[in-house]
């Protein structure tokens, strides 16, 4: 027998709707004789373009069909179908997996069985594409673990037991701050208060610690979130919360390279892989204090040389309307004309206060956060 559901925990009703909406659909096919299919919109560059209005990648009109019609469009349908139970099943029984899980799960499938994880995750983002919902609607997680938050940021989350707790992210945390669930929604993490000017997302843990360990959180009355690299989808949903809900302006610190610069730009305007939920993660209205071309110069930083891939991301950034303004023009191509990268550890060259002490404030500074 099913465990019943945790009290206070509530079942996505709204993901079964849609779920048994799929399936409603390719039995009515088959009942009338009908080859089933499903019909998708295209993930691909052709399909994608980037929404000026609310400064977020989105999906074209353009779909596709996934047709039985042939062997591997029969497969992935019948794959699709035990997806749709595996995710019913957990809902029903207040479970959740990763997303490795239900690869390996999938072993049980006999000749639907997936043959490489990439398979399985992108049939998840099928299903979010198609019912307009998120993987974390349909009790599915990924694997990487949470990133980081210290600052004086009151939530409350449901516990393992189905009890809200209220945690203050900087008096009931200790160095490593609270880590963020996969989950983040209104129904598992309740935002309550903040007392903060600005939200500080840093890309690498050693800066974030070294901003913790000098107090910044305190001194400059803002809250830390350590973005460990590429954020998560659920790091960034919580930026977005805190903006939104909260009215907390946000600014990332990373790395002067391109690939930091992309950080900001998934942080701010979305990315091109989750361009359909791009409005539900972006927070547009993100500034960037991280380590810029003018930064290396004006500062005197120790740097590395560009390597052929930063000098190729470059030179892409350069035509992705992300990065279509005259600031971000001028910094990509000084970066490519001086042909050096550096990091923000970089500052330490003046001493491990030069970070809190001067730098920041003089980034933070003109944008009105200190």
């Amino acid at each position: 027998m099913s465990k019943k559901p945790k009290a206070d925990v509530p079942v996505s009703n709204k993901a079964v709707d849609a779920l048994y909406g799929i399936a409603e659909e390719i039995y009515e096919e088959l009942d009338g004789g009908q080859i089933p299919k499903m019909k998708i919109p295209l993930r691909t560059k052709a399909n994608i373009r980037f929404d000026t209005k609310h400064a977020v990648w989105k999906y074209g009109n353009l779909t596709g069909v996934r047709s039985a019609k042939k062997l591997k469009g029969a497969l992935m349908l019948l794959r699709t179908m035990h997806v749709l139970e595996f995710i019913r099943d957990m809902i029903r029984e207040n479970k959740s997996s990763t997303l490795r899980e239900m690869y390996y799960i999938s072993e049980g499938w006999d000749i639907a069985k997936f043959h490489a994880q990439e398979e399985s995750n992108l049939l998840a983002e099928d299903l979010e594409v198609i019912t307009q919902l998120l993987r974390e609607d349909f009790k599915l997680r990924p694997e990487e673990s949470g990133a980081s938050v210290i600052g004086n940021l009151t939530l409350e989350e449901i516990t393992r037991n189905g009890e809200r707790k209220r945690i203050n992210c900087r008096d009931d945390v200790g160095d490593a701050g609270y880590t963020i669930p996969y989950n983040v929604e209104k129904e598992k993490v309740k935002l309550i208060e903040a007392d903060a000017k600005f939200v500080l997302a840093i890309e690498t843990g050693g800066m974030f610690d070294r901003l913790v360990e000098n107090g910044f959180d305190e001194d400059a009355k803002c809250i830390l979130v350590h973005l460990k690299g590429q954020p998560s989808r659920s790091t960034r949903r919580l930026l977005k919360r805190l903006n939104e809900e909260l009215k907390i302006n946000v600014a990332t610190f990373t790395d002067g390279d391109p690939w930091s610069f992309r950080i900001h730009a998934s942080v701010a305007y979305g990315a091109i892989k989750t361009a359909h939920i791009s409005e539900y993660l972006a927070t547009p209205t993100a500034e960037f204090v991280g380590i810029t071309a003018s930064d290396i110069l004006n500062y005197e930083l120790p740097t590395d040389a560009l390597t052929p891939r930063d000098i190729g991301a470059l030179n892409a950034e350069m035509t992705d309307p992300r990065f279509n303004d005259e600031f971000w023009r001028s910094e990509i191509q000084a970066m490519l004309q001086i042909n050096k990268k550096a990091e923000q550890q970089a500052l330490a060259k003046y001493g491990l206060d030069y970070v809190t002490d001067t730098y920041l404030p003089e980034k933070l500074g003109p944008l009105g956060l200190m």
